[in-house]
């Protein structure tokens, strides 16, 4: 076990994040926390990592365990450069040894300029430059709140495959469900302060989830059929006060007592929207540059009613910046954009709304428009504010006093409170709990008009794009049919004939019969032993880090020469594919 926390309690002012509650991570567990924004979720992950104290409750670790924290709002040294970020609470031995893995994932974040200033970064840097430095930590345990936001496509395959081969305990927050899918096997539910834990990733835990229902709701219905009964058998009278009867009399009002099981509070969006007529948005050849750089080149597009674009691109590449041109937010260097009369747009945009912090709940939506009518009818703005889960306690707070999950959630509500019939999202999956996503998605599908998606969430882009627009960053913007994988295929697709091309090039002009040379001859026979060699000596080093207690220094030395020593298999193993091939190819000559 590499840690456990018992009979922990939190409280939040008047609130019960937590009661009396158990978790328990061993050796390869990998824990998806999920549960309704504002539920605690970050509190928690503050707890097992030590960095808040329950109110009732210990956590407790084996000493020798080391644990790396990534929160959900990294503070960080505005003077400090990336790579001094990254390694800024490691002695300078440490750097020594790490500086090039750390330069390296860097690299894959998309943050290539290690000299620049935390000063100078965007919020979705800064996190990128905070995963890195908990992902270098030698640490036996991860505790990661939200890792994959401010991820593109590209970082957060990366960052998967990294996680599923990392060896140690993982505990993190996240609303990308393919990650649930893919990375976790443990998930964790939390719940009006209990755990349910589940041993299973996402789909297995829906399936779990919905028969731990069917049970509850089973069990519901067997207690009021012995309630009805036993209550028959108590108006009647009972003919005697005999023991029998007073322990019959005791059951049923035990059974009285009991609490029905309670369900979780969801978001219920209904399609709000104006009347849209046949002209919509058209872009007339809008090309649109920053400094020099083309970020839209000569792009031209006529936005029809039922269109479900998703917006994919790698970050900085200009996904924002066509988001804030359809709007007319910007005005395109050259070109046109067109907008038709009875559109009404809904922009969430990343950065959201200015919101005042001292401004309550209430009184923001309020301003916005006190009723919105929809395809269920006239739901005025208190009403609305409850079916987006904040109800008539929550409705008269702050908006400083909200989680960074329910502050999002309200910044939704906000844009469909104006009826937009146009929609344009960017990374609306942000924040957002797992639950609230897929009615936000069923939502979506029902809404009566366009809408153009910018989001890394690759389940919501397969579940709601039919076309695909791609940001390359150099000006161009390619159109794919289809969704998020259809677009993957495809661009997978594109490059197999430039690979396929080498091998022609090297192509003699007169033919010649495949034959293994001398050097060739000698590895082939030997490498089936160097491979075994390799595997032995890399489970001897893994073996010796098991060994090494509190011997950080010694430990630094054996995880460097583990790393050395995978990267020489990998590439011994690819060695001996190539001339196991080879071989197979000659034979059959």
């Amino acid at each position: 076990m590499l840690l456990s926390a018992e009979h922990i309690s939190i409280n939040f002012g008047s609130r019960q994040l937590l009661e009396d509650v158990n978790f328990y991570l061993n050796e390869g567990d990998k824990t998806g926390i999920i549960g309704i924004n504002g539920t605690g979720k970050s509190t928690f992950l503050k707890v097992l990592a030590g960095v808040t104290e329950p109110d009732e409750g210990r956590i407790s670790r084996n000493p020798n365990v080391q644990v790396s924290y990534l929160p959900q709002n990294p503070v960080m040294d505005d003077d400090a450069t990336v790579l001094e970020q990254v390694f800024l609470h490691f002695p300078a031995e440490f750097r020594a040894l790490n500086e090039y893995e750390a330069k390296t994932m860097l690299n894959k974040l998309g943050l290539p300029d290690f000299e620049q200033k935390v000063g100078t970064l965007s919020g979705g840097q800064r996190k990128r430059v905070a995963l890195a430095a908990a992902l270098i930590h030698p640490a036996d345990v991860l505790v990661l709140d939200e890792p994959t936001n401010h991820l593109d496509a590209e970082m957060t395959a990366w960052l998967e495959d990294w996680l599923r081969r990392f060896k140690g305990g993982l505990v993190m927050v996240t609303h990308d469900r393919y990650f649930l899918e893919r990375v976790v096997n443990h998930i964790t539910e939390l719940s009006r302060g209990k755990l349910y834990h589940y041993e299973a990733n996402y789909s297995k835990y829906l399936e779990l989830k919905e028969q731990r229902a069917e049970m509850a709701e089973a069990s519901e219905r067997k207690r009021q059929s012995i309630l009805r009964v036993e209550r028959e058998w108590i108006m009647r009278g009972c003919r005697a006060r005999t023991t029998k009867s007073k322990e019959r009399i005791q059951r049923y009002e035990a059974l009285l007592n009991q609490d029905a099981p309670e369900t979780d509070d969801t978001v219920q969006m209904a399609a709000a929207s104006s009347r849209l007529g046949k002209k919509i948005i058209e872009l007339k050849d809008v090309s649109k540059s920053f400094d020099g750089r083309s970020i839209v080149d000569h792009f031209s597009y006529n936005l029809l009613r039922n269109d479900r674009i998703g917006i994919v691109g790698r970050n900085g590449a200009g996904k924002s910046t066509l988001l804030h041109l359809i709007a007319g937010e910007l005005a395109p260097d050259a070109g046109s954009v067109e907008v038709g009369t009875t559109v009404k747009i809904g922009h969430f945009s990343q950065e959201g709304r200015e919101l005042d912090l001292n401004q309550r709940v209430y009184d923001f939506i309020h301003d916005i428009a006190d009723e919105v009518r929809t395809d269920e009818g006239t739901f005025s703005a208190n009403q609305m504010m409850e079916r987006f889960m904040f109800p008539s306690d929550l409705q008269s707070v702050p908006i400083g006093r909200l989680s960074g999950g329910e502050r999002r959630r309200l910044y939704l509500l906000s844009v469909l409170m104006e009826a937009p019939n146009v929609l344009l999202l960017d990374e609306p999956t942000n924040d957002l709990d797992v639950m609230t996503l897929s009615i936000l998605e069923d939502y979506l599908q029902g809404f009566p008009g366009p809408i153009l998606v910018v989001s890394h969430d690759r389940f919501l882009l397969d579940k709601l794009a039919e076309s695909i627009f791609e940001v390359r960053g150099d000006g161009a913007i390619l159109r794919y049919t289809g969704n998020w994988t259809d677009w993957r295929q495809k661009r997978k697709e594109e490059t197999v004939p430039v690979k396929a091309e080498k091998p022609k090039a090297a192509e003699r002009p007169r033919e010649r019969k495949l034959k293994f040379s001398y050097k060739e001859q000698l590895e082939f026979e030997t490498i089936d032993d160097e491979l075994a060699a390799l595997e032995s000596r890399l489970a001897e080093c893994q073996a010796a880090q098991g060994r090494c207690g509190s011997d950080y220094v010694r430990l630094q030395e054996l995880q460097k020469q583990q790393t050395e020593l995978e990267t020489k298999l990998e590439e011994k193993t690819e060695r001996w594919v190539y001339l196991n091939e080879l071989k197979e190819k000659i034979d059959a000559q």
